[in-house]
């Protein structure tokens, strides 16, 4: 899943593990447990500071790529939205929160 993308993506660059973790500024630790799925919900920040060093978008490690994921990609709107939440700092578990929150309050209308 994620770690498996992440050690394919990793080894097409012709990284280590280390070598990977040292250019992210991730602890080797996680990075191991990430690509060996023992850690399965990396974070946020995690994924972007990963897919910046791979160069890779980070859907690319979120999900499998083909061509039909790729016409659905992310608009640059919503990548800018994206981005500025993870800056603000905001969880992904407070992102749901806030979806869910959301869907709700347009159920009840």
């Amino acid at each position: 899943m994620i770690g498996a993308r992440v050690r394919e993506y990793r080894k097409a660059r012709g990284l280590t593990m280390s070598e990977l973790a040292d250019r992210a500024g991730v602890a080797k630790s996680y990075l191991s447990a990430i690509e060996r799925d023992l850690q399965s919900n990396p974070s946020i920040q995690f994924l972007e500071k990963i897919a910046s060093v791979l160069d890779v978008n980070m859907n690319a490690l979120l999900k499998d790529a083909s061509a039909e994921d790729e016409a659905a990609a992310l608009d640059d709107e919503w990548q800018q939205l994206i981005s500025e939440a993870m800056n603000s700092g905001v969880s992904k578990e407070e992102f749901r929160d806030f979806l869910e929150y959301n869907k709700w309050k347009m159920k009840q209308k």
